[in-house]
């Protein structure tokens, strides 16, 4: 072929239909006439796979596939709907999509959902914007071969800003939200710059798994080195101590709806053999955290002086009610909702999740106040300072904002 001369679209096709029949990239380069490394090139820009190594590779994992009943689209001989697309469906796509038929159609034809034809199309596509069938049948052959590498293994930079990040506090579950808002798209780049919470866990709890530091269990709220299986509770329901007090099937509906701000939900942090104690509330449209400095005691008394003077600070429109654990520290209700001008309601005994978003903040509180501690060392300048820690932590359930955030657009709805 003449020097210089610009190559047809028929001979890159060539040289890639070559390839996938089994020859190698200097035979294939031979019978078209070009350069090996130029035919190296075209099935780079051509397919998301490298070259076979060996000759036939391709076509020995094509046999099985092609036992499929041909006569019956999107079906196998035993009548069953297919799980993978086979040889026969990738060339149907490649043929269709040659002659400009829609995805629909090409989805009608072989007996698949749409959105199976537009998946393929997107994943296999060459850089060059040609789907071809053989290749394309070749790179899914790849993909399901296991076992695969871990990915944070194969991503060192990801695993020790994962490492900071849970040094911070962060859980599995926020680190891989916001890295799903830093690396957005279904590009192969943006894909290996995020990773699920499930990935974090198992490099986490499966030390042969990932490249997370061995210690990094200690920053989750549970401390676990290993997963704990889920069972029921068996202790029986206690008496309930607060007959007359407000219950939580009272609260009227804007409280559970989270649609008005300034409704709370409060309790106990308790520390080594239950001898201290840190209060905590948050707010449950903004997520806004509020600790409360117990020194020495955490009985009725102290706990309602505490959130008397904390909560005080706050506007009457951001002091709606407040919702609490069934515990003696709060027996001192009647009182605090006078000087509150708010409403206390009690969660049913034993039922925590009535109150799961202080639940779940108590959690993230826990790296910094862990179980089995002495909480009564920490300061109210310390309290202060992890609160606002918290408070500047984005939340996937504010649409990765902040609480001081949500908080300030409340105070300020002008600004």
């Amino acid at each position: 072929m003449p020097t210089g001369k610009p190559f047809s679209q028929e001979c890159r096709s060539r040289v890639v239909d070559l390839i996938c029949a089994g020859m190698s990239a200097r035979r294939a380069a031979d019978v078209v006439g070009v350069a090996k490394p130029t035919a190296v090139l075209w099935w780079h820009q051509a397919c998301p796979v490298p070259i076979p190594l060996e000759p036939g590779a391709l076509r020995g994992g094509l046999g099985t596939v092609l036992q499929s009943d041909p006569s019956v689209p999107g079906t196998d001989r035993a009548g069953r709907q297919r799980r993978c697309l086979t040889a026969q469906d990738r060339a149907v796509i490649a043929a269709g999509l040659a002659d400009r038929w829609s995805q629909a159609k090409i989805a009608a034809v072989i007996g698949r959902d749409r959105s199976v034809v537009c998946r393929e199309v997107a994943r296999n596509t060459g850089h060059d914007g040609v789907y071809r069938g053989e290749v394309a049948h070749r790179a899914a052959h790849q993909r399901r071969r296991r076992p695969k590498e871990f990915k944070l293994a194969a991503n060192p930079r990801l695993s020790r800003l994962i490492e900071t990040w849970m040094d911070q506090g962060w859980s599995p579950g926020l680190i891989a939200a916001v890295l799903r808002t830093d690396h957005p798209g279904a590009d192969p780049a943006a894909r290996m710059g995020r990773v699920s919470h499930e990935t974090i866990y198992r490099a986490l709890y499966v030390q042969t798994r990932g490249q997370l530091r061995a210690d990094l269990h200690r920053c989750l709220s549970t401390r676990r080195k290993a997963r704990k299986p889920r069972g029921r509770s068996s202790h029986d329901p206690s008496k309930n101590a607060y007959a007359e007090a407000f219950k939580i099937s009272q609260r009227p509906a804007e409280v559970a709806d989270r649609a008005v701000p300034g409704h709370w939900e409060g309790d106990l942090i308790l520390g080594s053999g239950n001898g201290s104690a840190i209060g905590t509330l948050v707010e449950r449209t903004t997520r806004f955290v509020i600790l409360l400095h117990l020194p020495g005691r955490h009985d009725a008394e102290t706990v309602a002086e505490a959130m008397i003077r904390e909560m005080g600070t706050l506007p009457d429109h951001l002091r709606r009610s407040i919702t609490w654990d069934r515990g003696l520290e709060l027996a001192r209700y009647q009182h605090i909702q006078v000087e509150l001008g708010t409403t206390i309601y009690f969660a049913d005994p034993h039922s925590p999740w009535q109150r799961g978003s202080n639940e779940n903040t108590n959690r993230l509180l826990r790296h910094w106040f862990e179980k089995s501690s002495d909480l009564s060392r920490h300061t109210p300048q310390d309290l202060q300072r992890i609160a606002d820690t918290l408070n500047q932590r984005p939340r996937p359930t504010l649409d990765l904002q902040t609480p001081a955030q949500r908080l300030a657009q409340l105070l300020n709805p002008a600004a």
